[in-house]
């Protein structure tokens, strides 16, 4: 499964559905698909969103076992463009949904 952010000011955003799941719970937002913020909303769940990635440590997680294991990448880099998004919705006053 995979969770699509979208706002009117930034390009779409795609994540795995855990990874956007996890990301919808540090937002404080819940964690059900489809779903939106209202543009007066935004500011606090970027801000959710950042204490929450602040208390975590910045691990990669390990590499499976397969032989054509890619580097594991961190929530903190993950969450990187949502950040941006959710800047760019601030900016111009937009609401963000995720389906």
């Amino acid at each position: 499964m995979l969770i699509t952010f979208k706002t009117k000011a930034y390009s779409n955003i795609t994540m795995f559905g855990d990874v956007g799941r996890k990301m919808l719970e540090m937002m404080a937002f819940g964690s059900s698909v489809p779903g939106a913020i209202n543009a007066a909303d935004v500011a606090t769940a970027l801000g959710n969103l950042e204490a929450a990635l602040d208390k975590m440590p910045q691990l990669v997680e390990p590499a499976g076992e397969a032989a054509d294991d890619q580097p594991a990448v961190s929530l903190h880099t993950r969450a990187v463009p949502l950040v941006d998004l959710l800047r760019a919705a601030i900016a111009e006053e937009a609401y963000v949904r995720w389906e």
